[in-house]
């Protein structure tokens, strides 16, 4: 399929509490190298500024990203700052706090709940911003509750630091936790064709019953994960990959989409082709017949999991 003319408000929109977005977006973990973090080489500045450029050229409006999000010498913030500010008045940046990675890139500390208005804080600074769009707690394996760390982030709400609140890494328990505290317009869970999850497909369900936005991550990546893009795709993907005359990650993406009015997708890409082709995505219409034809292994394998 041709990726030349289709544009992000292809795959619908939907609302992140009272911004309208586009429901195929950008995550920007790829942005600062050949693989997320400190895995991979630098990216070219120059290609990176491009990519993100033509994101909004193409109508792509939530972006997602994280200061943690760096390699040896590249931030996706400070890119997303240079390459976009002054900001569009429809663009959703989207950031997420939790996780903290010292300068050498290693994994640090889980966050307290006093750290996080630190981590928002400097979220602001290296975005040139005075408030947050949307800030997603990312729950971190240490704590088992996230009330606390919740609590601390909806008290900077009030504040006027955030606008609004969503989660990140969680199940069920976590999100009647969170609306005990404060309104949740997102839930962004690891969530791919490939992965069958009952916990999280029940978080999908709840999510849509609710109208709060579900916005999976390395829907592409598949179980590469932050390393890139997978390309074990099932022999369904490529067939129904060929009937439309795309990709098999395209197919990945579209199939990401077709499971609700609600969720999102953020696939990132430091690759301005790969870009265009990830938003023509939001173009495709399965058929009934199609998800079931590639739903039934993740079925399957949920079955006898």
């Amino acid at each position: 399929m041709s990726s030349q003319t289709i544009t992000a408000d292809a795959a619908g929109t939907w609302k992140l509490g009272d911004l309208p977005v586009h429901r195929l977006g950008y995550g920007a973990m790829r942005l600062t190298g050949s693989a997320a973090f400190h895995h991979g080489a630098p990216s070219d500045r120059e290609r990176s500024l491009a990519v993100l450029r033509k994101a909004i050229d193409l109508g792509v409006n939530p972006i997602d990203t994280a200061a943690f999000y760096f390699s040896s010498l590249r931030s996706a913030n400070e890119l997303i700052n240079t390459a976009l500010g002054p900001y569009p008045d429809d663009l959703v940046i989207v950031t997420k706090v939790g996780p903290y990675r010292t300068y050498d890139g290693e994994w640090g500390t889980p966050a307290r709940p006093e750290d996080l208005r630190g981590h928002v804080e400097e979220n602001l600074r290296q975005l040139g911003r005075d408030h947050l769009d949307v800030v997603n707690l990312r729950r971190m394996p240490k704590y088992d509750s996230i009330a606390e760390h919740f609590g601390a982030l909806a008290e900077l709400r009030e504040a006027g630091l955030i606008r609004h609140l969503g989660i990140s890494g969680v199940e069920p328990r976590h999100l009647a936790e969170a609306q005990a505290i404060a309104p949740v317009v997102c839930v962004q869970n690891r969530y791919a064709l490939d992965r069958p999850d009952p916990v999280t497909d029940e978080l999908l369900r709840i999510c849509g019953e609710q109208g709060i936005a579900f916005v999976p991550f390395y829907a592409v990546a598949g179980e590469s994960g932050e390393r890139g893009a997978t390309t074990a795709h099932d022999e369904e993907v490529r067939a129904v990959a060929r009937d439309h005359g795309a990709s098999p990650a395209q197919i990945r993406l579209a199939w990401t989409l077709h499971q609700g009015p609600h969720v999102l997708a953020i696939p990132g890409t430091g690759n301005p082709e790969h870009l265009a082709e990830n938003v023509a995505a939001g173009a495709i219409r399965l058929t009934d017949e199609e998800l079931d034809r590639l739903g039934a292994p993740r079925q399957r394998a949920g079955a006898t999991g």
